[in-house]
């Protein structure tokens, strides 16, 4: 069956790849933070929608790609070495700066695409591979339930399109930033400045109630290149105070 142009499966691997080119980091500018992924990957129970979560399928108009602040998530982790949070926290696969929250489908308006079809559990492999983007079973099939099944019917193109626009991304000197008092702007000129291309406004900044960062997202057009972020998704605004829990040494 050929779907209307408007609902087609978007070219999700020949879109990234092209973003990838344009934002590749040098190897100085990417992460200096080592993982290996577990010996055992444990198997994430299916997710479904909540209640209060309709499946909605609106036609995609652009993409977020939400990058968490691991160091925050750890911070804020009541007991690091629980099974939930070991991976990430414990230190004892790896040490980890921003991992890939998701690739995020968007529509013109709020409402964007989730739950587009039932989701079977991720193939193993496919979790190895990406578990050192983003470090848990469970938030990778989260992910490919909520966001991924909107984009591709195959779980391995979703979250091999997710890491090469992951992949692309250059990060600024977290240590120096978490040393000095910020603000979203400052945050989001610190992300521009290191990524020729993109500007402070294709960038949101998000925080915790207490102003701690959580996640910088770059705003993506329906061809995954960046655009100016729309007012629902920008963030914290400019002069918001933003703290920074340090990188791991």
């Amino acid at each position: 069956m050929r779907l209307p142009k408007s609902r087609r499966e978007p070219k999700i691997g020949v879109f990234s790849a092209a973003l990838a080119l344009m934002l590749a980091p040098t190897h100085a500018e990417a992460q200096a933070f080592a993982c290996t992924a577990p010996g055992r990957i444990p198997v994430p129970h299916p997710e479904t929608p909540p209640r209060g979560e309709p499946a909605r399928n609106p036609r995609i108009a652009g993409y977020l790609l939400a990058m968490s602040w691991s160091p925050q998530r750890c911070a804020s982790a009541a007991n690091p070495r629980k099974a939930a949070d070991r991976f990430q926290c414990s230190g004892e696969n790896g040490r980890f700066g921003f991992v890939l929250h998701g690739l995020w489908p968007e529509a013109e308006g709020p409402a964007y695409p989730q739950w587009c079809r039932p989701a079977k559990i991720v193939p193993t492999s496919v979790l190895r591979r990406h578990m050192c983007m983003t470090p848990s079973a469970q938030l990778l099939q989260h992910e490919w339930a909520k966001h991924g099944t909107c984009m591709s019917p195959n779980p391995a193109a979703y979250f091999r399109a997710a890491g090469i626009l992951f992949g692309a991304v250059r990060f600024p000197d977290m240590k120096g930033l978490a040393a000095r008092p910020q603000t979203a702007d400052s945050v989001r000129a610190a992300f521009a400045s290191v990524n020729p291309g993109v500007r402070a406004s294709m960038i949101a900044v998000a925080t915790d109630r207490k102003g701690w960062l959580t996640e910088v997202r770059i705003c993506l057009g329906p061809r995954m290149r960046p655009q100016r972020c729309k007012p629902f998704q920008a963030g914290a605004g400019d002069r918001a105070a933003v703290r920074i829990v340090p990188p791991p040494r």
